[in-house]
């Protein structure tokens, strides 16, 4: 009996420790699962950050090359316009001393060209500023 006793004690605890041993399995497997995942998760946010940083640095450059051209291109229009009313004003210049040079005191031709050299020099004194604003 008493053989039956023990072999029957020895089967209950190999099959209690048989149980112990799966849920430990069972436990530290679930406990991978988890750490596999959440690492996964980690690493795939990250792959997704860097690739919305890389999408908006691309779209950024790309904004200031068009900003950029534009600027150029309104710097290129406007000293074209300033040369252009500098040849003007030059114009305008050697007009007024030839007009001085040939005035008589009946004749008042120079106080119009004044008007009209003022108005330009304006106009240019308002372009510069608006190129140094830009620059």
């Amino acid at each position: 009996m008493q053989s039956k006793a023990e072999s029957s004690s020895q089967t209950t605890m190999r099959h209690q420790t048989n149980k112990g041993s799966s849920a430990k399995w069972f436990l530290v497997f679930w406990i991978l699962i988890i750490g596999l995942g959440a690492t996964i998760a980690y690493l795939y946010s990250n792959h997704m950050k860097q690739q919305m940083i890389a999408s908006i640095k691309a779209d950024t450059e790309r904004q200031i090359a068009v900003l950029q051209h534009d600027y150029e291109t309104r710097l290129n229009d406007m000293s074209k316009e300033m040369t252009a009313l500098q040849s003007k004003v030059d114009s305008f210049n050697e007009l007024l001393t030839f007009t001085k040079d040939n005035a008589s005191s009946k004749t008042d031709n120079s106080n119009k060209l004044y008007t009209q050299l003022n108005e330009v020099q304006k106009q240019l004194n308002t372009l510069q500023k608006k190129m140094d604003l830009l620059k």
